[in-house]
């Protein structure tokens, strides 16, 4: 069945195309190939083993960066076919959405932006976009994976201004405050609808959560009661498994009706039009809004900060900070790689190190950090 795009959603043959011409993909469309070219990258298979909230050896069935992208994806979709929208742009968007992700969530990140404050700082939504026009090489032709703008638009989450003046006609909408096309809209709302409630799935399965406090909150509640009625005998890992499908489809099911209200009332009729609308179309309704920032601020306190979440927070930190500051004294602790990038490109040697960093997963920083200060690891 082929599905009629809205006036508004974009348009793989009006795409705005991409930094180096290329022919016509053939079999596919042009979002089609965006969403291959993710898929096959290296930054892609890297997110396999980098932190979502627990670091990847700490148990296997714990969210990846990669699971979570993939979780994304497939809310993103549905929501896109819902609303008429181009389901493969919202694809690519959201499978490529943390290509840029440091080791060891959001710590790694907080680090490794302390380490590069005199240097331009790091923002990981700025690096997945560094990744998919530069770092990438697969290509003959072109560095990075040569996206179109409508991908790379979504990618593009947050941006300081300082680096939108950087970004020529990519950065102007953080200048100029105006949104994504719908695509991208999605794929924003989709990350936090799937954030949330996977990592209350994870949080509860760890033992950093349990029912009794999430039961304050009002959207895990109604469904946890609701799952209790029905089936009360029901074993626990398949109440959590339900809670947590129940959960989703409820904020799935609003974003969709709040959102559709939201585009015909303004009466949007081109993507540019929702460009210029000046606030996002794709978004809950307010009280769902209020229910999952409810939900969000109780994981925030009794999962992100609990003690065990902490410590492992602190030994990121320690090993980002650390073998950046061991990369900047010696750079030629670097990989023969990255030291080529330097000559060869005439690259700031804080930003290669930060690209080097920024692209380990979990265990590759830790088994490199154990190689530069433990005399009694092999340096190889």
């Amino acid at each position: 069945m082929t599905l009629q795009l809205a006036p508004y959603a974009a348009r793989s043959e009006s795409s705005r195309g991409r930094i180096h011409e290329e022919s016509s993909p053939g079999l596919r469309d042009e979002y089609q190939r965006d969403r291959d070219r993710v898929i096959h990258c290296s930054a892609f298979r890297r997110l396999e083993y980098k932190t979502q909230v627990f670091v990847n050896h700490e148990g296997d069935m714990f969210r990846t960066r990669l699971t979570h992208s993939i979780e994304v994806s497939q809310i993103g979709r549905t929501v896109a076919r819902a609303l008429s929208l181009n389901e493969d742009l919202t694809e690519a968007v959201c499978l490529a959405h943390d290509l840029g992700h440091t080791p060891f969530g959001h710590s790694g990140q907080d680090a490794l932006n302390e380490c590069m404050s005199e240097h331009g700082g790091f923002e990981h939504n700025l690096q997945s976009l560094r990744v998919v026009d530069v770092l990438e090489e697969k290509y003959a032709s072109f560095p990075g994976l040569n996206l179109t703008y409508e991908t790379r638009e979504g990618i593009l989450k947050h941006c300081s201004r300082n680096n939108a003046k950087q970004l020529g006609e990519l950065g102007l909408r953080f200048l100029e405050n105006r949104q994504t096309g719908l695509e991208a809209q999605i794929a924003n709302v989709a990350d936090e609808i799937a954030y949330n409630n996977h990592d209350i799935d994870d949080g509860l399965r760890s033992g950093l959560l349990n029912v009794e406090g999430l039961h304050t909150c009002a959207l895990f509640a109604e469904h946890y009661d609701e799952v209790a009625e029905l089936w009360p005998g029901l074993p626990e890992k398949r109440r959590r498994s339900e809670l947590i499908r129940r959960m989703i489809n409820a904020l799935v099911g609003d974003l969709v009706e709040n959102s559709r209200a939201a585009i015909t009332a303004s009466g949007i009729e081109s993507i540019e039009d929702a460009r210029q609308a000046g606030w996002s179309l794709v978004a809950l309704s307010k009280e769902m809004q209020d229910k999952s920032l409810e939900l969000k601020r109780y994981l925030r306190i009794h999962m992100y900060q609990d003690y065990r979440v902490q410590r492992m927070a602190h030994k990121a930190r320690n090993i980002i900070t650390n073998l950046f500051g061991l990369f900047m004294d010696d750079e030629k602790l670097l990989p023969l790689e990255m030291q080529a990038r330097l000559q060869r490109r005439g690259e700031e040697k804080p930003r290669v190190i930060a690209d080097y960093i920024a692209g380990m997963t979990d265990r590759y920083a830790i088994a490199e950090y154990e190689k530069l200060t433990d005399p009694r690891r092999h340096t190889t």
